[in-house]
C-alpha cells in the first residue's frame, strides 16, 4: 500500500508542478520471471510450425548462469539463443534449466505443438461455373519444404478426366498437371500424394464442383452420418456420362425426416436424437430447423428445441411464401415465420396452429396420442398423416379449426379421413398432373402408391383396395419398406423407411430414400425414383441411406 500512496502523490505533484494536461500513464516495471523463455520460427512459414521448420528458442530469464535446453524429442542444447527442428509432428514439452553459480538450478517447462507437412491446393480462379466437358480447370500448390528436401508428386483424377487436347489422364507425376476437364457431373475429386526425401506426407484432395452443361432441378438430400448432397436432374444425359452428387460440406444432422426447398433456401428439419418414445423425454429436446443457402456457402439455425421436451422437436413440415409449418412427435403442428433465425422454440411465441384436440375427429377417431407423419396442403384443405391410434389421413380446412381444447363430441370436418386404417407416412401432390402420392409400410401391402384425390376417396377400409394403385419397382415387384425391430433405426409405428417424397416438377419423377434393410427379393436400400414417363421405380444410387430431401425446381447448371 505504501507504493501505492507514493504513486499518487508523485502524480499530484507533478500535475501541481506543470499545470492542468493530461496524464501520462505511469510506467511500471514488472520483474520478469526467474526463467522464461520464447521461440520462433526462422526462414520461410513463419507462423507454422512445422515439421523441419528452424526454430529460434530465447532465454527471456531474470536468473542468471549456464542456460539448458531439453526440447522433448531426446535432443539437448546450450545457451542463450539456440535452434532446434523437429523432424516428427507431435506435441512436446520444451524446458529450459538455468544452472546459478551458486549450484541452484531452476526450470521453465511448456508444450509447443508441430504440423506434419501437408500439400495445400488450390483451384486456380476461372470464370463462370465449371460446366462438364467444357471449362478447363488448372491447379497450383504450395509445398512447405524447410529443409529443401527432394519433392516429389503424383496427382490422381477421377474417372473422365481428359487434358486440353481430350486425352485421358488418370495420374499425373509433373509438379503441376496442366489444365484438365471433366467428363462427368458432380463433385470430382481430386488427390495428391506427396513425398520429401521418399517420406509419404499426408494426402491432400480438393473437390471440383462440375456442373451440367443446361439448366436443369437439383436434387438435395441428406445422408444418414453424413452430409447433405445434391444432384443434378437432366432428363437425357448422354449415355456415357455419369451424374454423380455434390457434397454440399454441411452435416446431414441427427435424424433431419424432412427437408423443404423455398426460393434459395434448404430448410433441413432434424428431431434430434432421441425421436421414439422414452419414459420421460421432458428436457431431452435437441431438434432444430437449419437453413442452408443452396451452394452451401451458408447454413443458420432457423429454431431450436434444445432443452425442451423430446415430443416437441420438429419433426415433418411444409412451407409456403409466409411460413414453414412443422409437426412434432404427436402433438401437433406448430408455424415459423420465414425470416426467423436463431430462435428458440416455446408454444408462447410459436402456438400450435393445429393439434389433435383442436379437430372435432377428437376422441372419436384421432387420440391424444396419435403419431405424426407427413402433411401437405391441396385446394385448402390440409392431409395430416397419423400413424398410430386410428391411423390415416386426416383432412380440415383452417375454418375447421377449434378454437379451445375438447375431450369429445365434436363434428368431423366435411373433408374426412382418407386410407383409414392405414399407415400413411409420407405424401405428396402433383398439382401440375394431379396426382397424389402416398408410401404406407404396413406389411405386405407396403411401398409406393399413386391415384387422383377421386380415386383415393374410393379407397375402402380393405387393403385389398389398395393394390390398384401401388407402383412397381424395375425388378418386377413392389416395395417392402423395413418393419422389422432390429432392421433399421426406429420401433413400431415409427419406422425409418420412406421418410418423405420430392418431386421433380420438369418431368413429374418422384424421389425418395428407401430402407430395405435386406428384405430378400426386393429393392435394396438407396436413393429411389417413380419414374413418370416409364410408371416404374428405379433405383438411382444403390447402398445410401437417405432421410429427408427435396427438389430446386429452379433451373441451374450448378446450385
Amino acid at each position: 500500500m505504501k507504493t501505492s500512496y507514493f504513486k499518487i502523490a508523485s502524480a499530484l505533484l507533478v500535475v501541481a508542478a506543470t499545470g492542468c494536461r493530461e496524464h501520462e500513464p505511469l510506467v511500471e516495471n514488472l520483474p520478469r520471471e526467474a526463467v522464461s523463455f520464447t521461440y520462433v520460427i526462422n526462414g520461410e512459414y513463419p507462423l507454422d510450425y512445422y515439421v523441419d521448420s528452424e526454430i529460434e528458442f530465447t532465454s527471456t530469464s531474470e536468473a542468471q548462469g549456464n542456460a539448458v535446453w531439453s526440447f522433448g524429442d531426446g535432443a539437448t542444447a546450450q545457451g542463450n539463443v539456440v535452434t532446434h527442428a523437429y523432424d516428427k509432428a507431435g506435441t512436446y514439452y520444451v524446458s529450459l534449466t538455468i544452472e546459478k553459480a551458486d549450484g541452484e538450478k531452476v526450470e521453465k517447462r511448456q508444450p509447443i505443438m508441430i504440423a506434419d507437412i501437408k500439400p495445400l491446393m488450390n483451384i486456380n480462379p476461372f470464370e463462370g461455373v465449371c460446366l462438364v466437358r467444357t471449362t478447363m480447370v488448372s491447379f497450383n500448390i504450395e509445398l512447405p519444404n524447410p529443409k529443401n528436401r527432394k519433392e516429389e508428386y503424383l496427382w490422381i483424377f477421377p474417372e473422365g478426366t481428359t487434358t486440353a487436347d481430350g486425352t485421358p489422364i488418370e495420374q499425373s507425376t509433373d509438379t503441376l498437371p496442366g489444365e484438365v476437364k471433366f467428363s462427368n457431373v458432380g463433385s470430382q475429386t481430386v488427390r495428391l500424394q506427396a513425398k520429401l526425401d521418399g517420406r509419404m506426407l499426408e494426402e491432400a484432395s480438393i473437390n471440383v464442383q462440375v456442373g451440367y452443361t443446361d439448366s436443369v432441378p437439383t436434387l438435395y438430400y441428406a445422408v444418414k452420418g453424413g452430409n447433405i448432397m445434391a444432384l443434378k436432374l437432366p432428363q437425357n444425359p448422354p449415355a456415357d456420362m455419369k451424374i454423380s452428387p455434390f457434397d454440399m460440406g454441411v452435416s446431414s444432422g441427427q435424424h433431419p425426416f424432412n427437408m423443404l426447398f423455398k426460393d434459395s433456401s434448404l430448410y433441413v428439419l432434424d428431431a434430434g436424437k432421441v425421436f421414439n418414445y422414452v419414459a420421460d423425454d421432458a428436457g431431452m429436446g435437441d431438434g432444430r430447423i437449419n437453413v442452408m443457402a443452396k451452394d452451401g456457402s451458408k447454413v443458420e439455425t432457423m429454431i431450436t428445441n434444445a432443452g425442451g421436451a423430446g415430443y416437441e422437436d420438429p419433426y415433418f413440415g411444409y412451407v409456403d411464401n409466409k411460413y414453414l409449418y412443422f409437426a412434432n412427435r404427436l402433438t401437433g403442428i406448430c408455424r415459423v415465420p420465414l425470416g426467423d433465425r436463431n430462435k428458440v422454440f416455446n408454444l408462447t411465441d410459436y402456438p400450435y396452429f393445429v393439434k389433435n384436440q383442436r379437430l372435432g375427429y377428437y376422441n372419436t377417431t384421432l387420440a391424444y396420442n396419435s403419431l405424426n407423419a407427413n402433411f401437405c396442403l391441396i385446394d385448402n384443405t390440409w392431409y395430416w398423416g397419423k400413424v398410430y391410434g386410428s391411423p390415416a389421413i386426416y383432412r380440415f380446412t383452417e375454418a375447421d379449426i377449434l378454437e379451445k381444447d375438447i375431450s369429445g363430441n365434436g363434428t368431423a370436418p366435411e373433408a374426412g379421413q382418407a386410407l383409414a386404417g392405414n399407415s400413411v407416412k409420407s405424401m405428396l401432390w402433383d398439382e401440375k398432373n394431379k396426382i397424389f402420392y402416398f408410401t404406407i409400410w404396413d406389411e405386405g401391402y407396403g411401398g409406393l402408391y399413386a391415384c387422383t384425390i377421386e380415386q383415393l376417396n374410393a379407397i375402402g377400409n380393405k387393403k385389398s383396395d389398395l393394390v390398384p394403385y401401388q407402383l412397381k419397382h424395375t425388378s418386377g415387384l413392389p416395395l417392402q419398406p423395413v418393419t422389422e425391430a432390429g432392421k433399421g433405426e426406429g420401433s413400431s409405428n415409427e419406422w425409418i423407411a420412406i421418410c418423405q417424397l420430392a418431386l421433380d416438377e420438369a418431368t413429374g419423377d418422384v424421389y425418395f430414400g428407401y430402407r430395405n434393410a435386406g428384405m430378400a427379393g426386393n429393392a435394396p436400400t438407396g436413393l429411389m425414383r417413380y419414374n413418370a414417363a416409364t410408371k416404374q421405380i428405379e433405383t438411382v444410387l444403390e447402398g445410401v441411406e437417405v432421410y429427408g430431401l427435396a427438389v430446386n425446381n429452379n433451373p441451374s447448371q450448378l446450385f
